[in-house]
């Protein structure tokens, strides 16, 4: 659990105000368009989002490197179709690999694909595709269509549809942050980020290799929460063949210009960046949840399956009929808390108690969902505990229907009472694995040879390979660089 809010918070995200439909001019078609913002309003909604995608994600700190993709960002930026548009560029701490962008030019690329760029016009034409999102207006035509019409959202892993409800709410900003572009979106897309890239000098063909990369990445994916790239960015079909001549087209246009890879010098650049989960952030270890950095601890009910969101930890049992929700509240006061929820999620209180959970202040409550029949068996029943620490009021909501309730109360309780403070030294040091950047030294060696030599585990030459982009039989010669993990 990276950032986790009380429901409230998210539900404030998407009150925007009103958007009146009118027809302007898309400036990279130069056609009309039915669009329901001005440019005004879109930047006005960047400026919106982009502090709640901050406290959602987390900024990754690595000033070398952000300062090097606002400066050719900024380059970029100039020569788009949108030159006058001012741009924002992030590195969010994910491990996820994607990038994305939200109306008025604020971009975002997660760590998790600056790790997986091998060079730096890979990572120049993933930043013109997303530049090109923002340019052709496409960011902001996704909010038209959502102004047009209801978003539904999946209940994940939550069976229930009464429950999934109240435990998606904080996941709804994120689900909408991401929604997807459209196979044409993604065309127009990619032949902006070959005409961007190429105009500020760097070799368009290595946007082909990685979205080659992505196809292999796709069938291994299984992150929970934050979508993929190839689930936002769908693959308009021989996407990496059109790039590819698009490509050619734009280095016949501009023969005397050179084409840079940069391979050495992005490799630099990553070296040492965080690679995968981050334990920091919380995992599991033998049926307990520990957070390192805020130092605490709860047990996982027996053969229930636990989602560490940056939004919030979600733990679900087998029959998926029940939720334990956890997050952080807004407020620094557990009883203003409880009340504050029950408030927000407009729930009938049943019952409010202050309690001590192992020498930490509490309050307990028990509460259900305001219906007009009190007995309703689809309503749902809520055990929530506020729990101070270190400043801080951590919230437990357990979910199930009323009917449900005597089933699960025992199990909600077993988690919640047992919140307590870590403090195993083993726990609290773990550290994450980084991408460690290593130059080869032999005339010449095989990709597998270098693992081997490097100590890299057996069971992580494949992603390793794919990491950097090689098969395990390539050869390489001295001076090449290959990423491996260290601590």
């Amino acid at each position: 659990m990276k950032t986790i809010k009380t429901f409230s918070v998210i539900l404030l995200i998407f009150s925007l105000v009103l958007l009146i439909p009118s027809c302007a001019v898309n400036p990279v078609t130069g056609q009309r368009q039915l669009m329901f913002m001005s440019e005004e309003q879109e930047i006005a909604l960047g400026a919106q989002y982009d502090p709640t995608v901050i406290s959602t994600f987390g900024l990754y700190d690595n000033e070398e490197l952000l300062n090097f993709i606002t400066e050719k960002g900024n380059e970029m930026g100039k020569i788009s179709h949108r030159p006058n548009l001012q741009y924002h560029f992030r590195i969010l701490d994910s491990p996820v690999v994607n990038a994305f962008a939200v109306p008025g030019g604020y971009i975002y690329l997660t760590r998790g694909i600056l790790a997986q760029f091998n060079n730096e016009a890979e990572l120049m034409g993933v930043l013109g595709h997303e530049m090109g999102h923002v340019t052709a207006r496409h960011t902001a035509q996704q909010q038209t269509r959502q102004q047009m019409g209801q978003i539904a959202l999946a209940a994940g892993i939550i069976a229930v549809p009464e429950v999934a409800k109240f435990a998606n709410k904080a996941a709804a900003a994120m689900q909408l942050l991401f929604l997807s572009f459209s196979r044409a979106n993604e065309r127009e897309a990619d032949r902006l980020g070959v005409e961007y890239s190429s105009k500020i000098g760097y070799d368009a063909h290595k946007m082909a290799d990685f979205f080659e990369v992505l196809n292999k990445m796709q069938m291994a994916s299984n992150h929970e929460g934050v979508p993929t790239w190839m689930s936002t960015h769908p693959d308009p079909g021989q996407r990496n063949i059109a790039v590819n001549q698009k490509t050619e087209e734009w280095q016949a246009q501009l023969p005397a210009q050179s084409y840079a890879v940069n391979t050495n010098k992005y490799l630099e650049m990553i070296n040492g960046i965080v690679y995968g989960e981050n334990p920091r952030q919380g995992f599991v270890d033998n049926s307990m949840f520990y957070h390192p950095d805020l130092a605490f601890q709860f047990p996982i009910p027996k053969n229930w399956t636990l989602v560490n969101s940056p939004l919030q930890v979600q733990i679900v049992p087998e029959d998926q009929n029940a939720a334990i929700i956890f997050e952080l509240a807004k407020e620094k006061d557990a009883d203003a808390a409880a009340e504050k929820t029950i408030s927000d999620l407009q729930l009938t209180l049943i019952d409010k108690n202050k309690i001590n959970i192992n020498g930490l202040s509490a309050v307990a409550t028990i509460s259900q969902q305001a219906t007009d029949d009190q007995t309703n068996e689809q309503a749902v029943k809520v055990m929530s505990y506020f729990i101070e620490k270190d400043a801080r009021v951590y919230t437990f909501h357990g979910l199930c229907l009323i009917d449900k309730f005597n089933t699960y109360q025992a199990v909600f309780e077993s988690t919640m009472k047992n919140f307590a403070k870590l403090t195993d030294t083993s726990k609290l040091t773990v550290q994450p694995d980084r991408i460690k950047v290593v130059s080869i030294r032999s005339a010449s060696v095989s990709l597998k040879d270098a693992f081997e030599y490097y100590k890299v585990p057996e069971d992580k030459f494949d992603e390793m390979a794919l990491l950097n982009n090689h098969e395990l039989s390539d050869e390489l010669k001295r001076g090449d660089m290959v990423k491996i993990l260290g601590k």
